[in-house]
């Protein structure tokens, strides 16, 4: 084995390491916020919620059976399903030789991952909680994504109840738009300074 392919491997690990990285951090970041909120105001609706800007910003509990912004209500399996695709996918293109050195595609990608990884959590049912109302659904598992964030400007919008992982992939997302708008790389000019076949020297 060359140095040059053994470097070249070294770095391919590096990138894939940074995607590991990146992505686990997001995924992480989302899951204890949203355990650390659940934990301080409880299920929706049992406690207030905490306003931290006036008619602005506000920290208040919310279950989401559907996709992002409460898209899709009650199909929670199907987007479960659809997340394991979807991260199948990324994978895939995380490790073609010609995304391996681009760190701002990997850094998007990473960033969808981490998002796709918190909601999935929570649709599998992991966190463990349990359906306080209403009473036909007592007792039974939840199987939606714990979301916190509420956004608002009175009088203009209300944001759906939202959370990191949601923000994680519309960044990532914009993140791959504004890629896909670069100028294509152009190719090296050939070299000049080589000897051509009728300038080398007649031996």
């Amino acid at each position: 084995m060359t140095w040059n392919v053994l470097l070249s491997r070294m770095l391919s690990m590096k990138d894939r390491l940074l995607f590991v990285a990146i992505a686990g951090c997001a995924a992480a970041i989302d899951l204890v916020t949203k355990w650390a909120i659940f934990q301080r105001l409880g299920m929706p609706g049992e406690r207030p919620g905490i306003v931290l800007v006036p008619k602005i910003l506000a920290l208040e509990t919310n279950l989401n059976e559907g996709a992002l912004f409460g898209m899709g209500q009650g199909m929670g399996m199907f987007f479960a399903a659809i997340s394991c695709v979807a991260i199948a996918g990324i994978l895939y293109v995380v490790s073609q030789p010609a995304n391996r050195d681009d760190h701002w595609v990997i850094l998007s990608l990473a960033l969808i991952t981490g998002g796709i990884i918190g909601n999935l959590y929570d649709r599998l049912g992991l966190p463990g909680l349990k359906w306080h109302a209403p009473l036909s659904r007592v007792g039974t598992p939840v199987l939606a994504v714990r979301d916190w964030i509420h956004f608002q400007l009175e009088g203009i919008i209300d944001w759906p109840i939202f959370n990191l992982a949601d923000s994680w992939l519309v960044i990532g997302a914009g993140l791959l738009l504004l890629l896909s708008l670069r100028p294509p790389v152009a190719d090296q000019p050939a070299r000049t300074d080589a000897p051509t076949a009728t300038e080398r020297p007649i031996t």
